[in-house]
């Protein structure tokens, strides 16, 4: 029996090659022009809390499809409850493959995964200094370690 693929890995490996290292690209580039503008770090941070990934935007879209083909199927015509089957059907295929028919789509438009997001607010982070406390925090006290890596994490 296949094994489903693994969540952090599920998206970029259902995009093509291409799609993926444009988005790579583009966050490297991100990176190396704040690691010479470290004065925005700060402000780009606040900017990828408000970054939509691809699974909201998918759910997002499935929603409103979803919804609307209820509301349609209601009060005009009972064959738009099939737009909502085929959008739900289409979501539940994404939450076990990591693949949709939107998501080439989505993908090539620029909307990342949250680990793509999450991967340049790390390297934002380290460049601000972030991660420094953890090197600075006792080394023989692991409870000290550990909640200096929890800050410097959040």
């Amino acid at each position: 029996m296949p094994t489903l693929p693994a969540t952090a890995s599920r998206i970029s490996r259902n995009t093509a090659g291409a799609v993926n290292r444009r988005i790579a690209e583009r966050t490297e580039r991100n990176v190396a022009f704040l690691a010479a503008h470290p004065e925005r770090i700060d402000r780009r941070l606040r900017e990828l809390d408000e970054e939509w990934d691809t699974e909201r935007v998918l759910e997002a879209n499935a929603a409103t499809l979803a919804l609307g083909g209820t509301v349609l199927g209601i009060l005009e015509d009972r064959r738009f409850l099939a737009l909502s089957v085929v959008v739900t059907a289409f979501l539940l295929q994404h939450a076990l493959q990591g693949w949709c028919p939107p998501l080439p789509v989505i993908r090539r438009l620029g909307v990342r995964t949250a680990e793509e997001i999450n991967g340049e607010r790390t390297a934002l982070k380290a460049l601000r200094g972030d991660f420094a406390a953890i090197g600075q925090a006792a080394t023989d006290d692991p409870h000290a370690r550990a909640e200096a890596a929890l800050r410097a994490a959040a």
